[in-house]
């Protein structure tokens, strides 16, 4: 490919230009007349936290009805041929400003459409330079809480809370801290039929064990010295017609659970100091980190409860067991917090590396902290100093991120994606050859190529 300049001519590789392309501060989707994914540059990952490779080849629509980005701009420009422009939230927080345009062949038919979109605290910021009072009347956008996975694990937990959500069997959430089990049981909680109702969380753990009891059932005037004079409402009560989560519930002391097993029981209890009887219609979910069931061996934990609770339990992975979830995570806590503090850090390559090689002990809870921590303390690049040494000097065996080594490893990539999917899809190579639009000898070449271990049983 030769480009043009005042001085004459300068030779430029397709190689050259997807370099380039990668290194755009905006991401290049392009899309066949078909709504086939033809190419997207590096930035998808950063937005999505999904690879090129993993997206070339789709269909548009396959990626927006997993929740990738809302709203979709490309029935748009497909329906009025001309360009268009929207304001979009992708699935792990980035805000897009995105302009799509079509290329038409001589019959006015869409041959092509380019998408290019932009992160609008990019743009709040470059505004913000050129008017320091711009920010003021900057729009925030709050995203309804959602989980950020490409995990496979918690894809198929997440089906199985579709499932039991609309029950009001008790549930059980187990493993380590730092998790997502609070987010996963928000996430039970607006699937079930409790959604308009309130949803109360308590760390059994962070509350002493004297005040956890009047903080669950509440108390009346005088019940104690130094409670109110009012009495106090409890949050078994106050979570009425909703759900509660108990979370930590391995550090309830045996007292409170006696209490707690009879509103499971009866609906109902009666607070501190009070003789009267209240009601509830309450959903009750616990998590815990520890082996409840070794604490009921120990006479540490109420069998009784064990089993009321443990109706459905859930064994939710940790990070380490979830590593295709690093990435998405890393950029929606970036988006999150660049957009606190009002700055717009990139990541650098390197950084990201070691992060997704560090094993996360401290699992969602600990990346979270992290990238608040580098958002505050970076320059404009998180570069390897701004790491931790606690995370540097314990993070595994560390490899180059897999990009391609040249167009030739990028095209073959491509070709293994659309053959791979199309198989799939197919499963003969007649069928497949009608799909890709080759013939079927070819087709038949390329799936022994690139689909031996989907051939052989």
């Amino acid at each position: 490919m030769k480009i043009s300049n005042h001085t004459g001519h300068v030779e430029m590789t397709v190689q050259t230009l997807l370099k380039i392309l990668d290194h755009s501060s905006d991401e290049i989707f392009v899309l066949d007349g078909e709504k086939r994914i033809l190419y997207v540059n590096q930035v998808c990952e950063k937005h999505y936290g999904l690879k090129p490779t993993d997206v070339i080849g789709k269909f548009n629509v396959e990626l927006y009805e997993k929740g990738y980005w809302k709203p979709s701009i490309v029935p748009e420009v497909y329906r009025r041929k001309e360009p268009c422009y929207i304001r979009q939230v992708t699935n792990i927080g980035a805000e897009l400003m995105t302009s799509a345009v079509p290329i038409l062949n001589e019959k006015g038919e869409i041959d092509l459409v380019v998408i290019t979109s932009t992160q609008v605290q990019t743009i709040k910021m470059m505004k913000a330079k050129e008017e320091k009072d711009e920010s003021k009347s900057t729009q925030e956008i709050t995203n309804e809480a959602h989980i950020i996975t490409n995990s496979s694990k918690i894809k198929s937990i997440l089906e199985f809370c579709k499932k039991v959500a609309p029950t009001d069997s008790n549930i059980l959430i187990l493993r380590e801290s730092g998790t997502g089990k609070s987010v996963l049981a928000q996430y039970i909680h607006k699937l079930s039929r409790r959604k308009n109702g309130p949803f109360l969380a308590i760390n059994c753990a962070a509350i002493p064990e004297e005040l956890l009891e009047s903080e669950l059932f509440g108390y009346s005037k005088g019940a104690f010295t130094g409670a109110s004079k009012l009495g106090k409402e409890g949050l078994m009560e106050a979570a009425n017609g909703g759900t509660l989560f108990l979370d930590e519930i391995g550090e309830m002391p045996l007292s409170v659970q006696a209490k707690l097993l009879q509103v499971i029981q009866e609906k109902q209890f009666i607070p501190i100091g009070s003789n009267k009887i209240k009601k509830v219609d309450i959903r009750v979910m616990a998590a815990t980190n520890k082996n409840l069931a070794n604490m009921v061996k120990d006479k540490a934990f109420r069998e009784d409860l064990f089993y009321r609770l443990n109706v459905i339990d859930i064994l939710l992975p940790p990070l380490s067991e979830r590593k295709e979830d690093i990435v998405p995570l890393i950029y929606n806590f970036l988006n999150k917090f660049n957009q606190k503090y009002n700055e717009n850090k990139v990541i650098s390559d390197e950084c990201l590396n070691i992060l997704i090689h560090y094993s996360w002990p401290g699992n969602i809870r600990q990346l979270e902290n992290l990238m608040e921590r580098l958002v505050i303390v970076s320059n404009s690049i998180i570069q390897l100093a701004d790491i931790p040494d606690l995370i540097n000097e314990n993070v595994g065996q560390v490899t180059q991120l897999a990009l391609p080594d040249s167009l030739d490893q990028a095209l073959d990539e491509t070709k293994r994606t659309f053959i791979r999917r199309s198989f799939q899809t197919y499963k003969s190579s007649r069928k497949v050859a009608n799909d890709l639009g080759i013939s079927q000898t070819k087709a038949a070449n390329l799936i022994r190529k690139y689909c031996s271990d989907l051939t052989n049983g």
